[in-house]
């Protein structure tokens, strides 16, 4: 037996549905994701920042002098 028109077209608007809800919640994740990767990569240039000046400081403050045994 074949499903009749109604049957189909139920069949189709609950998968509809379905694919509905999975988009949402796809669509949710992925604005969580891009939160936290935008967030990390703050945290990234902070950190690159931070290091920098601590190796000009280090740099400037570290004359190059030969050892006394050479």
């Amino acid at each position: 037996m074949t499903p009749s028109h109604d049957e189909r077209i139920v069949r189709l608007e609950e998968l509809t549905a379905h694919q509905a809800e999975t988009i949402e919640e796809l669509s949710e994740q992925v604005a969580r994701q891009w939160g936290l990767i935008e967030r990390l990569r703050r945290q990234i240039e902070d950190m690159t920042d931070r290091f920098e000046t601590l190796e000009d400081t280090t740099r400037m403050q570290t004359p190059t002098q030969k050892p006394p045994h050479w």
